[in-house]
């Protein structure tokens, strides 16, 4: 089993990463990702890797919520040092942008993580195939 993991091609992990951001295929990088808002494709249209061996699961939520949370409570530390705003303007102002932008950034997120799977050969990504 080990000499077999060695003969097979390195699969950059970064590059992989970087194209899953894309919400591009992390293989050619060229087809798409999913084929509906976190729905990941069965396949890439272009090249024919399999993508439904994903397992990214709750993991791209708890990175959302972590750089949102970041966000939004140096926003409103700033908001507070600078004007001294009113609660009901953190309220009106956070609240929204606490359930948009997860939801802008939950797509890139978890396709990153499944070019991160991809390239390192988890969850039966291309265990024993070349590329």
């Amino acid at each position: 089993m080990h000499d077999q993991i060695n003969t097979l091609d390195q699969r950059s992990v970064g590059q992989a990463i970087w194209r899953g951001l894309m919400c591009r295929c992390p293989h050619c990088g060229k087809g798409k990702m999913y084929r509906a808002y976190l729905k990941v494709a069965d396949q890439c249209e272009v090249c024919g890797e399999e993508l439904n061996h994903h397992r990214a699961d709750d993991f791209p939520p708890y990175i959302a919520i972590m750089i949102v949370g970041h966000i939004l409570v140096g926003a409103m530390m700033h908001m507070d040092m600078v004007w001294h705003v009113a609660p009901v303007v953190y309220f009106i102002s956070m609240v929204p942008l606490a359930i948009i932008l997860p939801l802008v950034m939950l797509p890139s997120i978890k396709g990153g993580i499944v070019g991160m799977q991809w390239a390192n050969r988890m969850y039966g990504f291309g265990a024993g195939q070349p590329g």
